[in-house]
Formats: C-alpha cells, sequence, structure tokens
C-alpha cells in the first residue's frame, strides 16, 4: 500500500513490530495517530493536530450540562472571573471548590437548589460566621452567573442574610503610641508601621510600594483589587511623621519593605508573619493585627472631619458603604462635640447691632467669648 506523504509526520515500528505514526512539529510534543495515513480516522486526527488540538480527545468538560460542575467549569472561564485581581481569583475559587466538594453537589443541577438547601449550606458553618458569609458572596456570584446564562430564572440565595460577625479591631491612640515605643524611627517595623498607617493601604498594597512610587511629596498606589478591573492609581500625599520615618530608612532599589535577606515580602509573610511577631513583641494584646492599623488610619481621618468621599480618596474604598464600616470607631464623643459646636450661635456682628441697635426680632445678646476662647480654633487645632 503506498502511504500518502504528510508534514510533519514521524514513523517508526514499535518491538512488537507494529507501525506507528506520529505527528509532530518543530521540536513540539509527539501525538499519536490512530491507523495509517490515508485512512478517515488518522485524518481526522491529523486535521486536529495541525490546528494544535490534542488528537487523542477532545477537551474534556467537566459535569453534565446544567450542573454545578459545569457552571463552576464556565464560570472559571468567564469575564467575570477572569478580569478579578490574582488574589480574588484565588480566593473565589478556593471558596468556591470547597463548596463543591464539601456539599457534594457537583453532579446536581443547578436549577434544584432551592432556599432551603442555601440556609442550610449557611447553617453548618454557623460557627465560622465570616467563612459563612463569604460563602454565602461566591454562592451569590455562581447563582447570578446562572441566572445571566439563562440556566434558571430566581436567585435562591435573595434577603439571605448574612451572619453577624466580629470586625477587625481598630487600634486605639493608646496601642499606636505602645508600638512606637517599642519600634523607634529607624527600624524596618517603625517603617512597615509607618506605611500602613499614614496611606490607609492594604498589606498587599504596601508592600508592594516601591521608592519609584516616592515622588513629590506623595506615594503612587494601584491597589491590587482593583489593578485589573479599573487601575485607578492613588496619589496620597506623604504626612510628615512618615516623611520622618522615610528620611531615616535607606532608600534602594525596588520595594521600600525588604525582609532580613534584602528581598520583597509577601502579602501573608508580612501581616502573619513578620507584623504580627511585632506586634506581639511590643506586648498589644492579641486584638490589634495589621489590617487594624488600615481601620485606625480612617478612623482618624473621620476624628478629623473628612467627608466619606475625602476618606475614599485616600483608602482606595470603591463604596462608602465600606468607608462607612470603617470609620465606626471615629471617636464619637469627639465628633458629638464637633457637631455640637456648629449649632453655636455666631458673634454678632458689632456693626450691624451699631447701626440697629440691637439684634433685631427681639433677639437677646448673647456672651459667646467664653466658647470661643475653650473652642478648637483657640488651640490651634484643624477644623474638624
Amino acid at each position: 500500500m503506498t502511504l500518502i506523504k504528510l508534514k510533519y509526520i514521524d514513523r517508526f515500528v514499535d518491538r512488537h513490530g507494529r507501525e506507528r505514526f506520529y505527528f509532530r512539529r518543530d521540536r513540539g510534543p509527539r501525538i499519536a495517530l490512530p491507523g495509517r495515513p490515508g485512512t478517515p480516522e488518522f485524518m481526522a486526527a491529523y486535521e486536529r493536530a495541525a490546528i494544535g488540538e490534542d488528537a487523542k480527545r477532545a477537551p474534556r468538560q467537566r459535569g453534565a450540562p446544567g450542573t454545578f460542575d459545569r457552571l463552576v467549569q464556565d464560570y472559571f472561564s468567564s469575564p467575570e472571573f477572569l478580569g478579578l485581581a490574582p488574589s480574588s481569583k484565588k480566593s473565589y475559587r478556593s471558596v468556591i471548590e470547597r463548596l463543591i466538594i464539601d456539599e457534594k453537589i457537583g453532579h446536581r443541577l443547578v436549577r434544584e437548589m432551592s432556599r432551603e438547601h442555601v440556609r442550610r449550606i449557611l447553617a453548618k458553618r454557623s460557627d465560622t460566621p465570616g467563612a459563612a458569609n463569604s460563602l454565602l458572596q461566591k454562592l451569590k456570584v455562581l447563582i447570578h452567573f446562572a441566572i445571566d446564562s439563562g440556566w434558571r430564572n430566581d436567585d435562591p440565595t435573595l434577603r439571605i442574610k448574612k451572619y453577624v460577625k466580629g470586625e477587625f479591631h481598630t487600634w486605639t491612640e493608646e496601642e499606636l503610641t505602645q508600638y512606637e515605643r517599642k519600634w523607634p524611627i529607624g527600624t524596618t517595623e517603625r517603617l512597615a508601621y509607618a506605611l500602613l498607617l499614614y496611606t490607609g493601604q492594604r498589606r498587599s498594597d504596601v508592600v508592594t510600594m516601591s521608592w519609584d512610587d516616592v515622588r513629590d511629596g506623595t506615594i503612587c498606589v494601584t491597589p491590587l483589587k482593583t489593578k485589573r478591573t479599573s487601575g485607578v492609581k492613588l496619589w496620597i500625599p506623604i504626612h510628615p511623621a512618615l516623611q520622618e520615618v522615610l528620611d531615616a530608612a535607606d532608600p534602594d532599589e525596588g520595594t521600600v519593605l525588604k525582609t532580613a535577606f534584602g528581598q520583597p515580602f509577601t502579602s501573608n509573610g508580612f501581616g502573619s508573619g513578620f507584623m504580627a511577631v511585632k506586634i506581639d513583641k511590643a506586648g498589644l494584646p492579641k486584638r490589634c493585627v495589621t489590617h487594624g492599623l488600615r481601620k485606625a488610619a480612617a478612623r482618624r481621618l473621620a476624628e478629623a472631619g473628612c467627608s466619606a468621599n475625602e476618606i475614599a480618596a485616600i483608602t482606595g474604598h470603591a463604596t462608602l458603604q465600606e468607608v462607612s464600616r470603617y470609620t465606626k470607631a471615629a471617636n464619637q464623643k469627639k465628633l458629638a462635640a464637633a457637631a455640637m459646636r456648629r449649632l453655636q450661635p455666631k458673634e454678632p456682628n458689632i456693626d450691624s447691632q451699631t447701626d440697629r441697635g440691637s439684634l433685631g426680632n427681639g433677639a437677646k445678646n448673647i456672651n459667646v467669648s467664653k466658647g470661643v476662647e475653650e473652642g478648637w480654633w483657640s488651640r490651634g487645632e484643624s477644623n474638624p
């Protein structure tokens, strides 16, 4: 039988005397081809290999159509998922895959999930409200993707309430002072602390700050959570206290923060490792964690009278609701006093009184000089 000549075909006879054919282009992988050149199965496999497909089989689909396995596969390859920041993709994939495994629902039809199913899934995790809420969030994303894809018409997660959970503790002024006393200016511990507190950024963004980002009295930050979507940059003015710490550091190429081996920190290694140890050595309570410094930054801004939009311009929060959550620990007493001061009557206009002989409308003169002397303006403070 005359063999058809085709490009990229390797031919040899195995130890059993059987003639075998492989497709191989430019030192690429060898792809086994069935039958002999010219036969239908051979030519079909050759054509798939020529365009880069595996001749053995078509790409394997995960699960049957309509099942959670297929939904997860489609979601992980969707623009919605691929557009997430790397850290978010890792978190979403971990939580979703764990849900499929733990609940054994990979083969279940998405359209059959009910509100009762959702409640039971969350109830199993009631002892860890944070994990339960995270799972609910990811499940909502999956269900909404299924609805958009036409797999179902209703949302079984609708109006399912989140569990009440504890929040990260916002460092107090006393706790901030205690850390500063332990770690003076000139140490890496103080540099890390100052970057967290005076920029209000997440640890994942602080560890990537480079000396090239520090220029013209600002630090330029592109938050990782928005880098893949909006790519919005934050230009954060350098606070004098941070500038003092930066001046005492040794500017070098690469990141501002480096490990003892001169390498950049990883986000987890910095927060759960380095900072956790340094906070503990400062004698601070367990409630003081790295993320609490970001909340302390938001609290200080709120206590200084900054608006929610002004705070978001520093912290990079996408919604004002998030800003509100972060500033819960703002000093209520101080804010209440500032609000009440705004209700205090202003000093009467003397010239106006002289012209009219009174304040008009039967109003009495009110002596506010004592309030002025004791007010924030007499102490040189900024308007809260």
